[in-house]
């Protein structure tokens, strides 16, 4: 009877291992693009199989991504040692997904959080840094926070690093924001003009080009010269720091956050009817963790030092200032 009830333990954790092995392999297979009704087909060409109905499979889909997602959300990030913070809003199937994605100080690339909300509004950006801040992540470390214009990412930021964080506004939104003033037809020659002062090694040739460009900008669109002299300064945070070229390319923008986007949309692509509940999340994190799985280290990973000692010495700084006031 021992030998009996062994044999049934056994028996049962084997079948626990398979349908791990099931929900893990159907996840991997439909972010890779293949659809619920596609699955039973290429499954039983395979070889033996079992539960490969349509409903079967998606239940598993369901239970698989619903796992990877909150391993995504609840990792400890108590050890991780940033160099860059780039935090970004992305609109999708019309609500906002507010993303972190970090930049360790070996140059690597890791999803750090995600939070959805219908706008990028104070109520979002607090929740989404109170739970990196949650699980571990220091927000006292120096480190470059690449965002973008909002105020209320700003403010959030503001509230958890205080002036630790040295903030690299997001040169491509603050191009869109300014050729945004202007008819599709009339926006690529400023466009270019703004790209191409942003292009100077230097911090002195940087500014000059881009206050040139504001005062042209002021007799023939006010509000385009406007949009350029809120937060300039900010976007030539590294030139300042000097940092080489081709960390700037890597650093000046949260393209890396766009592009992590563009993975989720082809991963999602299949996806025909969107429900409430955690649908959506499940999706646009399960394509996160596709994304991540393709990150490789930043170019420029190699001169990283050298921009890290600079943060390390102006959060030094910093910290000196605060202890004698």
């Amino acid at each position: 009877m021992g030998g009996q009830r062994e044999e049934l333990k056994l028996g049962s954790y084997e079948l626990f291992r398979q349908e791990e092995a099931m929900q893990r392999q159907v996840w991997d297979r439909i972010m890779r693009g293949l659809t619920m009704r596609g699955y039973g087909p290429a499954v039983r060409e395979c070889g033996t199989a079992f539960g490969v109905q349509k409903s079967a499979e998606s239940d598993r889909f369901i239970q698989a991504s619903a796992k990877r997602v909150q391993e995504l959300l609840h990792r400890d990030l108590h050890n991780i040692r940033l160099c860059a913070l780039m935090l970004d809003g992305v609109e999708f199937r019309s609500e906002h997904m507010l993303v972190a994605l970090g930049i360790d100080r070996t140059g690597h690339k890791m999803v750090l959080g995600l939070h959805q909300g219908a706008s990028e509004n104070q109520e979002v950006c607090d929740a989404l840094l109170a739970d990196l801040s949650e699980r571990g992540l220091n927000f006292q470390q120096p480190m470059l926070a690449v965002v973008d214009g909002s105020k209320a990412l700003r403010a959030a930021l503001r509230k958890y690093s205080g002036d630790r964080a040295l903030v690299q506004r997001c040169q491509l939104h603050r191009r869109r924001n300014v050729c945004g003033h202007f008819a599709d037809e009339k926006a690529p020659p400023w466009d270019r003009k703004l790209a191409q002062a942003h292009e100077h090694s230097d911090y002195a040739s940087a500014k000059k080009s881009l206050e040139r460009i504001q005062r042209e900008l002021r007799e023939v669109n006010p509000s385009a010269a406007r949009s350029l002299a809120e937060g300039l300064e900010e976007t030539l945070t590294l030139h300042r720091l000097k940092a080489p070229p081709e960390l700037r390319r890597t650093l000046r923008s949260t393209t890396p956050v766009e592009s992590a986007f563009s993975i989720v949309r082809v991963a999602c692509r299949n996806v025909k009817r969107w429900r409430p509940g955690d649908h959506l999340e499940r999706w646009v994190g399960s394509g996160l963790v596709v994304a991540e799985r393709q990150f490789r280290r930043i170019v420029g990973y190699r001169v990283l030092p050298g921009l890290i000692a600079v943060l390390d010495r102006d959060g030094e700084t910093g910290r000196a200032g605060s202890s004698a006031a």
